[in-house]
């Protein structure tokens, strides 16, 4: 209690720049930022509308708000709030609360599912329990409006939108941040990223996907403090990988990755792969293939995207198993899931996406063989279809023949009889077997030379 109490006066004393707006917010009206509130979901609509009503503040807030000044569709919605979880609970029969470090309130309205957080207080007040390298590990002290703002990361994220008078609320210049494209850390950003390291990779993954550059102060300590990742929970590490890869910016993330030295220790293999110039040609390959089907709305596969990062790696050690004298199929089982463990310890791969890689991995060398029975068994396999686009992307980097891949496309379109006609020995990729001539005996003589005896004996 001592300590507590000491924290809290020494906190009042000194206040923390993250947790204390220089000045009052900006209100935005709608003529300046031209968000409707036609535009917003109608399950977030609903819900800030019923709390309101029943007396509390209520806004849209952080990336929702973001992406709608950005003139991107959200794909979720975010909601603050001064009325704690338990009274959001009472308003709202179908939600539940939910999480550990930070309490929040899961309102499922229609399709949707709404996230509602109670208003913060800032990091550095009482209660929040740090670990020894300063990462807050439970925070759960509810505080103003103010404080929520300066709780959070960046700039762009502070803004609350209440669609009862299609106003914005910003209290850390975030509008103008975007429209001058810039990334800025609110606080000091060598103490946020101690609080919570992910940060780094949100840094990264906003300023690729909203074309922002990072402010010098945010982009200066990234580099060195990159060693701080190791101490982040890998559940927590592989969900903002797969929001990173899955943001329909995976290319440019990527890139800002290596830029800021953060793909070392973050992927264990992937500074490997990008050395290798024909796995460097297959990854971007596979990520330009991933950011087409998400912004075309798309469904993507974590699984397959994980299995064309991963695979030169599985392919280079699936190589050197074979070389040691392993049989190919039993060396490729041991090259995967050497891989895979190796890479369980940053990222906590799924058992389920696990499962369809490893099925990706193993159709690949079932796609050599294209006579007999073999190729229609492997149109039965349930993960056939993605095989068969990670074919085609291995044969378009020049990894395989493209033959190969377009025999497998004419197959795979093809009906019954032209599929039988394929699998002739004449079809492309297949040799005809050769007829072995049989030597002859020593009572034998060929029949060249057995006519030439009969002649000189006059036969």
């Amino acid at each position: 209690m001592i300590r507590k109490l000491l924290r809290r006066v020494f906190s009042r004393g000194k206040p923390d720049a993250a947790s204390q707006p220089p000045h009052e917010p900006a209100l935005i009206p709608v003529e300046r930022h031209g968000i409707r509130r036609e535009a917003i979901s109608p399950g977030a609509l609903k819900t800030v509308t019923r709390m309101q009503e029943a007396g509390f503040k209520a806004f849209v807030v952080g990336g929702a708000v973001r992406d709608l000044l950005a003139g991107i569709t959200p794909k979720d919605y975010d909601i603050a709030t001064n009325a704690t979880p338990d009274e959001v609970r009472n308003l709202f029969r179908r939600s539940r609360i939910i999480g550990r470090r930070f309490q929040i309130v899961h309102v499922m309205s229609g399709p949707e599912t709404l996230e509602v957080s109670t208003f913060r207080a800032g990091s550095g007040e009482e209660g929040a329990t740090k670990d020894e390298h300063g990462r807050i590990l439970r925070d759960n002290i509810f505080g103003s409006q103010q404080e929520d703002a300066g709780r959070r990361d960046f700039t762009v994220n502070a803004l609350y939108y209440d669609p009862a008078t299609e106003t914005i609320v910003d209290f850390h210049h975030g509008v103008a941040d975007l429209q001058q494209k810039t990334l800025r850390m609110i606080g000091d950003p060598r103490a946020r990223y101690r609080e919570d390291p992910v940060r780094m990779l949100r840094a990264a993954r906003l300023s690729a996907k909203l074309g922002l550059t990072l402010d010098p102060a945010c982009k200066a300590p990234i580099r060195e403090m990159a060693v701080l990742l190791e101490n982040v929970p890998v559940a927590r590490l592989f969900d903002e990988m797969l929001k990173l890869l899955l943001s329909g910016h995976a290319v440019a993330c990527l890139k800002q990755l290596r830029d800021e030295g953060l793909h070392h220790g973050l992927l264990p293999l992937l500074d490997v792969i990008l050395e290798q110039p024909m796995g460097e040609r297959f990854v971007w390959l596979s990520l330009a293939n991933t950011d087409e089907r998400v912004r075309a709305g798309k469904p993507v596969s974590p699984g397959f995207l994980f299995a064309t990062l991963l695979w030169h790696e599985v392919l280079a050690t699936w190589e050197a198993r074979k070389k040691e004298g392993d049989a190919s199929i039993p060396a490729l089982f041991e090259a995967m899931n050497e891989v895979l463990d190796t890479q369980a310890e940053k990222l906590a791969i799924t058992r389920r996406i696990a499962s369809d890689i490893k099925d990706i991995w193993l159709l690949q060398p079932r796609f050599d063989a294209n006579t007999g029975k073999r190729p229609l068994r492997v149109l039965e396999q349930p993960r056939f279809r993605a095989g068969y686009d990670f074919l085609l992307l291995r044969a378009e980097s020049g990894e395989v023949p493209m033959a190969l891949a377009h025999w497998w496309t004419s197959f795979m379109e093809a009906d019954p009889e032209e599929r039988m006609v394929l699998l002739q020995p004449e079809s492309p990729g297949t040799k005809k077997p050769r007829r072995r001539r049989r030597k002859p005996s020593g009572s034998e003589a060929a029949p060249e030379e057995a006519g030439n005896l009969r002649a000189e004996s006059g036969e």
